[in-house]
């Protein structure tokens, strides 16, 4: 008997709507925080709401794509669905910050296994002509998620619910499952006969969970020159150091080696961590401009994203269409230009800077960003066995996190750093030099009316300048981008002809 075909029309739209939900956690409960501190308490704890999903996501997504490529996507998609909904519904009903940070937990290990096996499902599903094509769409959802999270927020924490954030994601996420468990059909082989890398798989969670507890708690729960510190960083080094030891041994490895052997590959990973940085200080620091130096609400914060969005999605359609008519080195040195551009114009941003400016900026940051998503998919992708989507698409989605975390790190220091500066600078007798500055405070009304005049508009321009000079760093980033791209050769996805495409269609006829 014939294996039944997938519907795909069908297919898509459950893997659409899965990975929507996935990437929509990471920054929905951005806006709604003060809202849940107000009703769990837990002030001092409210940073792990972020940082337990975001270590969770990102230690997961490479074992659910080793798993997947042995065990089947279908079965692992619809496991970490489930997974995500128990989450969600169990952060609903939170009564302390405690229960909600464990459960988030839980949440963000089942969006592990949806945003890496969506995109393998998408390449096992369309012949090569049409891949560019819907990763390109796939990814302008990616995009829009990461935007759309927190004005999603906002409106359920407004006009709904805080709890709402979470419970979308069961009716949601009910459709999605009904839709892949009836009208996915996998006919890839899986390779059931590998045994499982334990010994790599604890020994990589570890490593991870030891920088990602570093670069998240560093800097607020102690300091960077402490114990503590050095401890995590000194355990994530020995830990990675014996997982590669690891992985170049056993037969089954979680993280196959040999793939970064491959430059394209390989510049396609450091890609994707760059432009994980970039996205994430656009997506940050812009907002707390806004707020910051123009006064705006969180809202209209928010909104300024909205050109960045759509650029986006408009910049990810036309990469998708482009690939197989080019190389994905023009695609993406295309891409790096913009980027460059981009932070460069929002490295001269001050209080003088018009808001027109800045949406114009933006613009050029999603037109930039955009490309990335189908370009650095298929690239990875590029002549790779079928039985390693699973761990490709994971590990594209996972260089993309960590990129996002260590920009966010690396970045806030920096902002901070030269925000104490600037009101070093500007104001020598405040004694403002001696401690630390929290620039959230600045967004707070009844912290900006007890500021006199003269020393709030010092701040301000502090803050303007010290977000302009988190762009120039970020300059770099994009340069260093450009000079990955560069590694990544002369390869194209290769088309079929229309003769080769119809004769395939002519055999996937007979064999039904």
């Amino acid at each position: 008997m014939p294996p039944k075909k997938s519907n795909v029309r069908w297919t898509i739209a459950g893997l659409m709507l899965g990975l929507l939900l996935a990437a929509l956690d990471q920054t929905i409960v951005s806006t709604a925080m003060p809202t849940i501190v107000g009703k769990l308490g837990g002030l001092d704890q409210f940073v792990w709401v972020f940082s337990a999903y975001l270590i969770a996501n990102v230690v997961s997504m490479p074992i659910f794509g080793k798993l997947s490529d042995m065990y089947g996507r279908k079965l692992f998609f619809l496991l970490g669905l489930a997974v995500f909904m128990i989450g969600s519904a169990l952060c609903g009903m939170s009564t302390t910050m405690f229960e909600l940070i464990v459960y988030r937990a839980i949440q963000g290990i089942g969006g592990g296994a949806l945003m890496p096996i969506t995109f393998a499902i998408v390449f096992d599903l369309f012949p090569p002509e049409k891949r560019g094509k819907m990763q390109g769409l796939f990814g302008a959802v990616f995009g829009i998620s990461s935007v759309l999270g927190p004005l999603a927020g906002a409106y359920f924490t407004d006009n709904v619910d805080w709890t709402w954030i979470f419970y979308i994601n069961l009716p949601l996420g009910v459709i999605s499952f009904v839709l892949i468990a009836l009208f996915y059909h996998p006919v890839l082989a899986t390779n059931r006969n590998q045994k499982i890398d334990w010994l790599g798989t604890v020994t990589f969670a570890a490593s991870i969970l030891c920088l990602m507890f570093a670069l998240e708690l560093g800097g607020k729960e102690f300091a960077w020159n402490s114990l503590q510190s050095y401890g995590l960083f000194a355990g994530f080094v020995l830990l990675f150091l014996l997982f590669l030891l690891v992985e170049s041994r056993v037969a089954s490895p979680v993280v196959p080696l040999h793939l970064f052997r491959n430059k394209l590959f390989s510049a396609s990973m450091a890609t994707c961590l760059l432009y994980g940085a970039i996205m994430i200080a656009a997506a940050s620091y812009i907002p707390l401009f806004i707020q910051g130096v123009f006064e705006g609400s969180a809202t209209s914060a928010g909104q300024v994203l909205t050109p960045m969005m759509l650029a986006v999605v408009v910049s990810s359609t036309l990469g998708g269409r482009f690939i197989g008519k080019t190389s994905y080195r023009n695609i993406m040195l295309v891409s790096a230009v913009l980027l460059i551009i981009a932070t460069s114009l929002l490295s001269t941003v001050s209080v003088e800077t018009p808001r027109w400016s800045i949406t114009m900026y933006m613009i050029f940051m999603g037109l930039g960003i955009g490309m990335s998503f189908p370009v650095t998919s298929m690239s990875s992708l590029h002549n790779v066995s079928p039985q390693l989507r699973g761990i490709v698409t994971s590990l594209v989605s996972f260089f993309r996190s960590i990129g996002s975390a260590i920009g966010v790190t690396v970045l806030g220091a920096v902002q901070a750093g030269a925000l104490k500066s600037k009101l070093a600078e500007l104001m020598p007798n405040s004694g403002l030099a001696a401690k630390p500055i929290d620039p959230q405070a600045l967004l707070q009304p009844q912290v900006r009316a007890s500021i006199p005049g003269p020393e709030l508009q010092n701040m301000i321009a502090g803050l303007a300048d010290s977000i302009a000079f988190v762009f120039l760093c970020a300059i770099f980033m994009a340069v260093a981008g450009f000079l990955f791209i560069l590694l990544m050769g002369k390869a194209k996805m290769e088309i079929p002809s229309r003769s080769q495409q119809s004769l395939r269609k002519e055999q996937a006829a007979s064999e039904v």
